[in-house]
């Protein structure tokens, strides 16, 4: 048996294997479309209520968008990145005038950094729609948010701070 004709046939199917995860990453693009749809059902829901709405409500619904959108972006930045850091560099994209500044240049640390940031964000902005409508929270819920929250930011920073220790 010829083991280096055997190796190259291994690492051949070793290598095309990343295109499964290309499978991975279609449906992280259709639950986009998804959360689209979520988002314009929570916009037409606050259209309909922002007249009346008190404060805290015009301001949770707003925050509500915001959650929604930085999740859209957190899902861009997932599957732009990993698709090129993992499986192929996006060539359509590379001609394009449209193509985002960051594309290509955001390795797998990068990466984590800056999916930590976005969970640190969306917790953040649940944390935020919590205290507008603190009066009738559920204390305990709320312990439980900030724990977590707390949680998130001392990993964040840790992880962070270990990135900057090995690229030292």
């Amino acid at each position: 048996m010829n083991w280096h004709a055997f190796e190259i046939f291994l690492e051949k199917i070793i290598f095309n294997s990343r295109w499964i995860l290309a499978i991975f990453y279609a449906g992280l693009v259709l639950s986009l479309l998804i959360l689209s749809v979520k988002f314009l059902q929570e916009l037409i829901h606050f259209v309909n209520i922002f007249w009346a709405a008190e404060d805290s409500k015009f301001i949770t619904g707003i925050l509500g968008l915001v959650d929604k959108t930085l999740l859209a972006n957190l899902l861009i930045l997932v599957i732009f990145s990993g698709y090129e850091n993992f499986v192929s560099v996006i060539g359509v994209a590379k001609e394009s005038e449209d193509r985002p500044g960051w594309m290509g240049s955001v390795d797998f640390a990068g990466l984590k950094i800056k999916l930590i940031g976005s969970i640190i964000a969306l917790s953040g902005i649940n944390l935020l729609s919590a205290f507008l409508e603190i009066e009738t929270a559920n204390k305990e819920d709320l312990a439980w948010m900030i724990g977590v929250h707390f949680t998130f930011v001392v990993t964040g920073f840790l992880y962070a701070y270990s990135e900057k220790l090995n690229h030292h």
